[in-house]
């Protein structure tokens, strides 16, 4: 009971902080002294964020020089450039740190288009240079110098500032929690394989176009790689190695930025100040909220450390949310037009799973207008036009194989939920092409009811992401176009993820991506309730120590999980659906509560203030506040499961490293021999090596995704692993194999490769460094046998444990 009057009492101290001030209007005249104040306590929470960050980057074994050049590079290659033309481009937000945020956005689309320029010209080298003349134009030039100030001043409260702090905190929190098990190289261990493919692709985007796909020298690249992009700029702008740069310091400061995005928005659409901080915890370090059901909602974050693509693509999406509401609305959005066909282009060449929904809500939304009112608003017609478009290029410049694998299949996410593929699954296949999952049919009655009921849990989970859309029960905001937007795009992500089928169920990315979107809608509609603060306060505690208890997440405090049905070779239909149902009654029981809590809390409070004047508004009234509260708890309790969990991790010493042999670990001898390669190797020097698979040992139809001889090693390779390549991504389900370990496509080509380690020979040797420009030979006798002839024929550059490295001379 003292913890909830303590949280309680601290929750209303920030909400009277945060309630006192509305966006229109003006703070009222206070005292000299107190004026003086304010600035001071609003800066601080920034300070706090900032130091904790670099408190965390250097525990994360970040060497100094490493910090203040990567700190340097975001003031002053980002966020001050990006700032100054956002200013520009779309005014000011009347505050500093808006202000930052929308320009630190800007930035990163301004660092794309430097980038592909320099990589087109060749000339990376002046990559660093880029800023320069933004620099240069807004000192110079007497129309933009104005630019470097904050325009009319809107300050937002102090509130304002320590509620956005928390939520960056908490941020941060999360990201620490993500790197400190994956220790920087060399060590003894393994990276996940999706890790190792983007550092390889991090390090191919330092060279100048055309590219290729690393780990099959030649192929083209075809994938979505602007995250990539982002983080090779970093390394070639600040002289870190990428390795750095990928498993430390990119990601923070980018879900910073998307957070400050995602709670500008949320303030502009709801009027109301503390809407920002509240979707900028809940969107993204919220969870779907399962209330301790073993069934779990697919899709739980919109953040992801092993995605660099999902969580980068969070920023310019958010950017083009706001301008694409602007437009729905019919206003013209000036000379910030350009910035709607470079960020759908950016998104699409980011994530190609984020465009498609804020498209199909723009679409909605032109429909439903045209349908009302025989009209749809030019501004909203060129926007659409802009976005289709830029979807189109991106699909041209970017999309490979993974995505040409996405094919229609409905329901086929319950390929990966336990009641489903623990029941009706198994018998599905590898790679079913239906218009159903098969095991549906197969369960009749029993095999729909289960379908049926774990859609309906999924949704139920993922309420805190689609409840905002009560606010088109309302007739004024139905006539709001930013709400049928906003809900449409919501929709629309969750269509295409039950309707899209892929072999990695890389489909749930359409509601990933949609998430911080959906959170904002529920925001708004918690604003325009107009609830006092109790009424919204008390139910989000509740729900949040509900969210606390039923994950387990606090010592001594919880509530019994409910069980799983058996094993996964002996659990049942009847017994999911059992678990389902009690998953569910729980679920209408944590409603029913905060319902009636808020209506409780609305009756006690309402005997200090003024009544509804008739007994129908009373209804209405009451029906109103009991939604806001049960929208209150679900935030609550999607926050606090992530937030629980973070802070017991951070508190948690890390255990023991494991030991003895562990499946798909490398050596710290293999490490810093790839890292040895990537030192000494020219830049356009081309590699061969005989490792292939996860395990090292390359064995037939193996797990053909190791990456980290191009990862580490920083170069591209003849062949090093093909789990990904078009072809064979393409190749899913052939002879009942996933991708992974499908055939190389050239059978050749991989005789050749892999004969130079078996069995030399001269001629082999020269074929190899006339026809692919081979210049080293990386050798892993873990991977296969390496002939002791080898070393007569090429040069020994390097011995390290298991690897040897020779150096192909010319004869």
């Amino acid at each position: 009971m003292h913890v909830v009057v303590s949280v309680t009492t601290l929750s209303a101290s920030v909400a009277d902080a945060l309630l006192a001030e509305r966006v229109d209007t003006p703070a009222p005249a206070s005292a000299p002294h107190r004026n003086a104040l304010v600035p001071i306590l609003s800066t601080l929470p920034w300070v706090l964020v900032i130091g904790a960050l670099l408190v965390v980057w250097s525990r994360g074994s970040v060497p100094v020089p490493d910090l203040a050049g990567f700190s340097a590079y975001w003031a002053f290659a980002l966020v001050l450039p990006g700032t100054l033309v956002h200013r520009a481009l779309r005014g000011g937000r009347g505050n500093l740190p808006e202000d930052l945020g929308f320009g630190a956005a800007t930035g990163l689309l301004l660092e794309i288009v430097a980038w592909a320029l320099a990589a087109a010209a060749g000339q990376q080298t002046l990559l660093r240079w880029w800023p320069l003349p933004v620099l240069v134009a807004f000192a110079a030039v007497p129309g933009l110098r104005r630019h470097w100030r904050v325009g009319e001043r809107r300050p937002l409260p102090v509130g304002w500032h320590y509620g956005m702090g928390a939520a960056l905190l908490v941020v941060l929190a999360w990201g620490y929690v993500q790197w400190r098990m994956v220790p920087l190289p060399p060590v003894s261990g393994g990276y996940y394989q999706d890790v190792l493919y983007h550092l390889g692709l991090v390090q191919e985007l330092t060279r100048a176009m055309p590219f290729e796909l690393p780990h099959v020298a030649g192929e083209a690249l075809r994938y979505h790689y602007l995250s990539d992009a982002h983080i090779a700029s970093g390394s070639m702008i600040t002289g870190i190695a990428p390795t750095t740069v990928l498993l430390r310091l990119w990601l923070v400061p980018v879900v910073g930025v998307a957070v400050v995005l995602a709670a500008g928005l949320a303030r502009d659409l709801s009027g109301a100040v503390w809407a920002g901080p509240v979707a900028a915890l809940t969107a993204f370090t919220g969870a779907a909220v399962t209330l301790g059901s073993p069934v779990g909602a697919s899709g739980e974050m919109p953040l992801s450390y092993a995605s660099p693509s999902q969580t980068y693509v969070l920023v310019p999406l958010l950017l083009l949310a706001g301008l694409v509401v602007d437009a729905a609305r019919g206003r013209s959005l000036g000379p910030a037009w350009p910035l709607v066909p470079a960020l759908g282009l950016v998104c699409a060449g980011a994530k190609s799973s984020a465009l498609p929904p804020l498209i199909a809500g723009l679409g909605l939304t032109a429909v439903v207008f045209w349908w009302r009112k025989r009209q749809i608003p030019r501004p909203a017609l060129v926007a659409l036009a802009c976005l289709v478009a830029a979807m189109a290029l991106g699909f041209r410049l970017f999309a490979g194989g993974g995505a040409s694998t996405l094919r229609v299949q409905a329901l086929a996410l319950l390929h990966f939920v336990a009641p489903y593929a623990e029941t009706l699954g198994p018998g599905d296949g590898i790679w079913p092409s239906a218009p159903l999952p098969p095991g549906i049919n197969d369960g009749g009655v029993l095999g729909w009811l289960l379908a049926f009921a774990v859609v309906g849990w999924w949704v139920l989970g993922q309420s805190p992401r689609w409840v905002g859309m009560g606010l088109l029960r309302e007739r004024g905001h139905r006539a709001d176009p930013a709400v049928w937007l906003l809900a449409g795009t919501v929709l629309a992500g969750a269509a295409t993820t039950w309707v899209f089928q892929h072999p990695s169920i890389s489909q749930i990315y359409f509601w990933m991506g949609v998430i911080p979107i959906g959170v904002v809608l529920t925001t708004w509609s918690l604003a325009a309730a107009r609830a006092s603060w109790p009424v919204l306060v008390v139910p989000a505690v509740a729900g949040g120590l509900a969210g606390l208890a039923t994950a387990g997440t606090v010592v001594g405090f919880a509530v019994p999980r409910i069980s799983r049905p058996g094993t996964p070779t002996t659990s049942t239909i009847e017994g999911w659906l059992r678990v389902l149902g009690l998953s569910a009654a729980r679920y209408v029981l944590f409603v029913a509560v905060a319902a009636a809590l808020a209506v409780a809390v609305a009756a006690l409070w309402g005997r200090r203030v003024s009544a509804p004047a008739n007994a129908g508004a009373g209804r209405r009234r009451t029906v109103t506040i009991a939604v806001a509260g049960v929208t209150a708890a679900l935030l609550g309790a999607s926050a606090a499961v992530v937030l629980g969990g973070t802070v017991r991790s951070v508190l948690t010493e890390p255990g023991p490293p494991a030991t003895g042999p562990q499946p798909y670990s490398l050596t710290a001898a293999e490490m810093r021999a790839a890292l040895w390669l990537d030192d000494n190797a020219a830049d356009d020097d081309v590699v061969a090596t005989n490792v292939h698979c996860r395990p090292v040992r390359t064995t037939p139809h193996c797990d053909a995704r190791a990456f980290w001889v191009t990862g580490l090693g920083g170069h591209r390779t003849v062949v090093e692993s093909w789990g990904y390549t078009d072809a064979v991504v393409a190749a899913h389900g052939v002879d009942n194999l996933g991708y992974a370990r499908q055939s190389f496509p050239d059978q050749e080509l991989l005789a050749l490769n892999d004969g130079v380690f078996s069995a030399p020979t001269l001629a082999d040797l020269d074929r190899l460094r006339t026809e692919y420009g081979v210049r080293w030979l990386f050798a892993d006798s873990r991977a296969g046998a390496v002939s002791p002839e080898l070393a007569r024929l090429a040069q020994i550059r390097l011995v390290a444990g298991p690897v040897t490295v020779y150096e192909l001379t010319r004869s």
